[in-house]
């Protein structure tokens, strides 16, 4: 070979390795979930969550290393109906420490859809960044026809590899569509379209790689919050009830009974008790349980005192976080205090 030859294939080499090293690093750090899912019939819904590895997903979608440096790392591999504190607790130091990286630009974190609101809102409350942190899962498995899940992952690569991303809270990316992951929740069992933002809408689109970003969300988040959980292990015991006619007060005295710290109701219309249930959460607040009224409706806020009077209660309202959300919220602000006055500010700011 010539030894022009040569030269021209180190001068290619080395602008490879330079356009490469220009990338952004993107980690992406694997819970689990139908994204990573495999089961034996392309065509069936039987399948088993959080099978594949995440170096397996990464593998199939080589598109992704020429948009982003890729690393993965095997946080869980549960489907999101098993999420538990632990996981959530895991995953937000992790990510704490690898934003606080200077070499990490963005990080994505692979998810199970049925809990990923959850996880996104936890999320949203306790990582410390603003560099872009978004979260992707799958309504089909890997292995199905038209899995939506490799171009789920796509997308959030390119939404965390983009400037643009940052300082907007923790994103959820699904079906071409960005949300905020205090917003967002499943609407649907098993449709694509299934995650939607009912009271806001989607904050931008991702299409061809492209993000595009046209609404941002006020509320406080991420490197505004107030919640450290550095040196936290487990979160206070907090569980929700389902209200519906003729409720039966027996419920509240059990999870009470069960030593929960706090109670969210998911009450019918704006957050609405049913009486007998309303005399005894009376009763509870007095002996320090912290109550919250959020909605079973799915959209709209939960008004302070209105038809329900919370000063004479003793209840906090939810303002426009759904039942899920709103035990989250309430969770952490037990981590700091149990006065009602306090925790229901924590409502109306985050």
């Amino acid at each position: 070979m010539k030894p022009y030859t040569i030269s021209f294939f180190v001068l290619l080499f080395a602008l490879q390795a330079s356009a490469q090293h220009k990338l952004p690093n993107v980690v992406i750090l694997a819970t689990g979930g139908t994204i990573a899912g495999a089961g034996e019939s392309s065509v069936g819904t039987a399948y088993t969550a959080g099978k594949l590895p995440i170096d397996a997903l990464l593998n199939a979608l080589p598109e992704a290393r020429k948009i982003a440096n890729l690393t993965g790392e095997q946080v869980a591999s549960v489907g999101s109906q098993a999420m538990h504190d632990s996981i959530w607790l895991k995953l937000a130091k992790r990510i704490n420490e690898l934003a606080a990286k200077p070499e990490v630009d963005g990080i994505v974190v692979t998810h199970g859809t049925d809990t990923e609101g959850e996880t996104g809102f936890f999320l949203q409350l306790t990582v410390k960044t603003a560099k872009p942190v978004v979260l992707v899962g799958a309504m089909r498995s890997a292995t199905a026809i038209s899995a939506d899940g490799p171009m789920n992952l796509y997308n959030g690569i390119a939404a965390a590899a983009s400037k643009r991303s940052e300082n907007r809270g923790v994103l959820v990316c699904m079906n071409d569509q960005l949300f905020s992951a205090r917003e967002v929740t499943k609407t649907n069992t098993t449709n694509v379209a299934t995650f939607q933002s009912p009271n806001t809408g989607p904050l931008g689109t991702v299409f061809d790689g492209k993000v595009e970003y046209y609404h941002s969300i006020l509320r406080k988040h991420t490197i505004q919050t107030e919640f450290d959980i550095s040196q936290v292990n487990s979160l206070p015991k907090v569980d929700i009830l389902y209200g519906y006619a003729n409720m039966n007060p027996v419920l509240l005295e059990a999870v009470v009974n069960d030593k929960a710290q706090g109670v969210v109701i998911a009450g019918v219309g704006n957050g609405n008790l049913y009486p007998t249930v309303e005399k005894r959460v009376k009763e509870i607040t007095r002996k320090g349980v912290v109550v919250v009224r959020s909605s079973r409706t799915g959209s709209g806020r939960v008004t302070l005192n209105s038809e329900t009077d919370d000063a004479a209660l003793g209840t906090i309202v939810a303002d426009d976080l759904n039942p899920q959300k709103a035990r989250i919220l309430l969770q952490l602000a037990l981590l700091k205090t149990k006065d009602t006055k306090k925790i229901q500010e924590m409502f109306f700011t985050y």
